[in-house]
């Protein structure tokens, strides 16, 4: 042991003291393994040093990703929903839109699905001792699918487009107040330096493909990327038809290692019955994402396998917190006693999700504090907090939302739940585009309404599902939730660069919500992608994207 920590000691003198922290934290067991992986791979130390020091420190190193077991050559054909509008980095904002971006593009740095952070055209990445300042080398030698080689005048011309607000980027929520035009700076061809507004010690996820749109393209890029896919990946387009499919081949002046399929099909299906059909009549060999409900059928049949990704997937229940209704923090946190979440689990979900505990910090975040304890149903305490809030009577409320995986039937128990407490709630199913509307203020059923659920995606950090859903000024406050502490606790949150400072920050910002609950976060959900028996080292992420270069079928 002592040689071990002699090794440590050596590794030490080179590391930053963030970096050094750290380290001290798993040697004396403040850190788990894994949680230290993945916040050293956030502050850009390597994977093998990483877990070289895991190994000496006696918690073993870091599990490789998934790899290819069949032959190569073969074409793997996916089953997709419909991209909803143009496929672009800039404005693309579903689902399927992302998984069409992340096959042919690439991001700066890749968020996995253990949420360890891996280089991809950044070979490495690094704060300043505030955070305010991070600075990316980028790989040498990597080219476009169109010929020229990509270099820092094409990160900063990629990232700039996002971090436009004249743009009206889908990524300006991530980038609005942390990151502005022009804040991306070019030092050298291949050295990247990103001026925030303010500390960030998440910041690399938000260049990562956390932020799906985050693409690194052509700096002379003019727009109409349908046409082109032009990217650095390893594949490149063979064809894209809208509303119908699309198909790439292996690109074989890729940087690294090349693809093991020779081809990828997209098939673009209608709804998830159509995709279960089209798997299970052999016309595709994965289906990119499906609802734990729609699954079923797929769970215990020995001709398919199911990837399951933890995640902080998740859809939220709002309460308007100016409403007549909600605005007493009594009736919201009543109306989250009522929810039974372990049957939310066990019945809606499957058992393919976990219990959520009103706030953002899903299990998988390493900051998350597990000490906080976890909210359960509890009927009598909510009728009190209904009678202490002149509220003993009940009302009736409309709950409006869209109509989407297994949300109806989740409003429908919640509807079904707080019966007992004498609310009433009238259940408003929208397709989705009548739910979102123009996604602003005054012009949203999501936004406006005085309850509603929403789904959210999965992101790397939470820095993101913290600010836009919750902060005073956030752009996706639902809840109208305005409170000068919950703000400056966030804010807290997002400029610390120590894993312990973030745990902190983060139990108060818990606790808070439990207190407050202008938003119920019953479960995350788990992201579930079938395919057929034999499909190997397909490797999916929460967020709906879907590598398949090692991908094979036996």
């Amino acid at each position: 042991m002592n040689n071990n920590y002699r090794i440590i000691d050596l590794i030490r003198r080179n590391r930053s003291p963030h970096e050094n922290h750290l380290i001290d934290g798993l040697v004396d067991g403040r850190v788990s393994r894994r949680d230290f992986i993945r916040h050293g791979s956030l502050l850009g130390v390597s994977l093998p040093l990483l877990s070289r020091i895991s190994a000496v420190a006696g918690f073993g190193g870091l599990p490789s990703l998934a790899r290819a077991q069949g032959t190569p050559g073969a074409t793997i054909r996916v089953a997709s929903s419909t991209p909803a509008a143009a496929i672009d980095p800039m404005t693309t904002s579903d689902g399927s839109g992302y998984l069409m971006l992340q096959q042919a593009g690439e991001y700066l740095c890749l968020d996995g699905p253990d949420l360890v952070l891996r280089p991809q055209l950044a070979e490495s990445w690094k704060p300043n001792d505030t955070g305010t300042v991070w600075t990316f080398k980028l790989r040498k030698g990597v080219k476009f699918h169109s010929g020229g080689e990509m270099k820092a005048d094409d990160v900063v011309a990629s990232i700039d487009r996002l971090a436009d607000p004249a743009n009206a980027s889908n990524a300006l929520s991530v980038f609005a107040g942390i990151l502005p035009k022009g804040a991306t700076r070019k030092v050298d061809d291949y050295t990247v330096e990103f001026r925030l507004d303010g500390p960030n010690g998440n910041f690399p996820y938000m260049v990562s493909s956390d932020n799906y749109n985050a693409v690194i393209i052509p700096a002379s890029y003019k727009g109409d990327y349908e046409n082109s896919f032009d990217g650095t990946g390893p594949f490149k387009l063979e064809k894209y038809t809208p509303k119908v499919g699309a198909s790439f081949v292996r690109n074989d002046d890729y940087w690294g290692e090349k693809a093991v399929p020779v081809r990828t099909e997209f098939t673009f299906v209608a709804d998830e019955q159509s995709a279960i059909l089209a798997l299970q009549g052999g016309q595709v060999d994965i289906i990119n994402t499906i609802s734990a409900l729609a699954a079923i059928g797929l769970f215990n049949d020995p001709n398919f396998d199911i990837l399951s990704v933890k995640s902080s997937l998740h859809n939220q229940l709002h309460m308007r917190c100016d409403s007549d209704r909600f605005k007493d923090p009594r009736v919201r946190r009543a109306i989250a006693l009522m929810l039974d979440r372990d049957k939310l689990v066990s019945g809606l979900m499957k058992g393919r999700a976990v219990p959520g505990n009103d706030s953002p910090f899903a299990p998988v975040y390493p900051s998350t504090d597990t000490s906080v304890p976890q909210r359960k149903q509890d009927i009598g305490q909510a009728k009190q907090l209904m009678e202490a809030a002149g509220m003993g009577k009940g009302f009736k409320v409309t709950l409006t939302t869209e109509h989407l995986i297994e949300i109806p039937e989740y409003a429908q128990l919640i509807q079904n739940w707080v019966k007992e407490i004498g609310v009433g709630l009238e259940l408003n199913i929208l397709d989705q585009g009548s739910y979102y509307g123009d996604g602003a203020f005054g012009k949203s059923n999501w936004l406006d309404s005085v309850m509603g659920i929403t789904d959210y995606g999965h992101r790397g950090v939470p820095n993101v599902l913290l600010a836009a859903p919750l902060t005073s000024v956030g752009t996706w406050n639902a809840a109208h939730f305005k409170n000068k502490d919950y703000d400056t606790l966030v804010s807290s949150y997002i400029a610390a660069l120590d894993l312990e400072a973030q745990n902190a920050a983060a139990g108060k910002i818990q606790n808070l919500l439990l207190e407050e609950t202008p938003v119920i976060f019953g479960y995350f959900y788990d992201a579930l992608v079938p395919t057929a028996k034999g499909v190997t080292g397909v490797q999916p992420t929460a967020t709906g994207q879907l590598f398949l270069d090692k991908a094979s079928k036996a």
